[in-house]
């Protein structure tokens, strides 16, 4: 197997954040009827994997109509990780992406921004404008993370109940600090092809 691939996917893994995302999910659903719980599911996954390959396809262009540079963007990219990687890490009341609206969610704030956040677009429009020629690459790299969340997120719950809230949290401050050291790499990485650019 592809080692980028494998480490687009672990990336996205990360960025997504599947295990992070499960108090998220159990509170924006509990007031939906269980039987309808794991539709939902599936369906913001779904709407959350046609965004980011919609941002895999459309990307590089709407970087160009902007004016911006992949420089810009690995710069850029590296401080929306560190900001989220932050917020893991220093979790505050209201979670990563802030709190979720009442009734039953649709989008928001399930498929964006939980799952295709700031973050995971910049991720993924980081990884195509790296390497366009793996574009469909990248796309099955969306596939894998959004099945893996799928099903985690369908037994999020159960999960929840077996691991417990410490748990949870000490796992997601630990996949934090992964995060961050991903976002402080690419951010000098950035900052060294800037300054030989001088």
């Amino acid at each position: 197997m592809d080692a980028n691939f494998v480490s687009a996917v672990v990336l996205l893994l990360i960025v997504c954040d599947p295990i992070g995302n499960i108090p998220i999910f159990v509170s924006a659903l509990q007031d939906v009827p269980r039987e309808r719980r794991r539709a939902i599911i599936l369906r913001e996954c779904l709407i959350a994997s046609a965004v980011l390959v919609a941002f895999a396809f459309v990307g590089g262009p709407f970087l160009r109509l902007l004016g911006l540079s992949e420089l810009s963007l690995q710069i850029g990219g590296g401080v929306v990780l560190m900001l989220v990687a932050l917020r893991m890490v220093f979790p505050t009341a209201e979670g990563v992406f802030g709190q979720a609206p009442g009734g039953e969610p649709f989008i928001v704030p399930l498929a964006v921004p939980a799952l295709a956040g700031p973050s995971a677009l910049a991720t993924v429009l980081l990884l195509v404008s790296r390497d366009p020629a793996r574009q469909w690459q990248w796309v099955a790299a969306i596939a894998v993370v959004m099945a893996v969340s799928a099903v985690v997120l369908a037994f999020s719950e159960r999960i929840m109940r077996f691991l417990g809230e410490r748990v949870t949290l000490a796992f997601e401050r630990l996949l934090g600090l992964v995060l961050a050291a991903i976002a402080v790499e690419q951010i000098l990485r950035g900052l060294k092809t800037f300054i030989a650019g001088l």
